[in-house]
């Protein structure tokens, strides 16, 4: 029974957290978000990541930008065994800057990526929204152009999340990874 109430609080919790006033960047600019990116923390309140968070290490993101103004985000991450996991994914622009949408049919949900705050040459704070069977969730990730981050820009992307709704045990800053 009490685990049955903390599963729907926490997705009470979730769909609450899932806000339609966080906004893009002001004067967000894709160009300057092109190139690698490592994925050094992440922040959900989803099961799959409870289930899988203390596995999980660095991972890379390489953003290349269309001629169109879309965006292709093109994930990999080094599994435990050496080999190496990969995903991309193509994001449509929006009519507001700094704000992309896909379907992933890996995953069969809907995204609503934002790019919240960026300083393009050290970081940039992603949100985004997924929906799958009318559920939400929220998942920011902290995006670093080097593998180390300042505990200034930790405790900004902790704020962020919690801010967000996630919750403090949701919210990982990774480990490093193989290459």
């Amino acid at each position: 029974m009490r685990n049955t109430m903390m599963k729907m609080l926490g997705t009470l919790m979730c769909v609450l957290a899932v806000r339609a006033d966080v906004t893009p960047v002001k004067d967000f600019n894709l160009e300057k978000m092109t190139g690698k990116w490592y994925v050094v923390g992440l922040a959900t309140n989803a099961q799959w990541f409870v289930d899988q968070k203390a596995e999980m290490k660095i991972g890379t993101a390489v953003l290349v930008p269309t001629d169109e103004g879309d965006l292709d985000f093109s994930y990999a991450n080094l599994n435990a065994d050496g080999t190496c996991w990969r995903m991309t994914h193509f994001a449509k622009k929006t009519d507001t800057p700094g704000r992309f949408t896909f379907y992933s049919q890996i995953w069969n949900n809907d995204n609503d990526v934002r790019i919240v705050d960026a300083l393009y040459d050290d970081y940039a704070l992603v949100y985004t929204i997924k929906t799958k069977d009318g559920v939400s969730e929220v998942l920011n990730q902290l995006y670093s152009r080097t593998q180390e981050v300042s505990v200034t820009l930790q405790q900004k992307f902790k704020q962020f999340s919690a801010e967000t709704g996630v919750l403090p045990d949701n919210t990982v800053i990774l480990p490093k990874n193989g290459t």
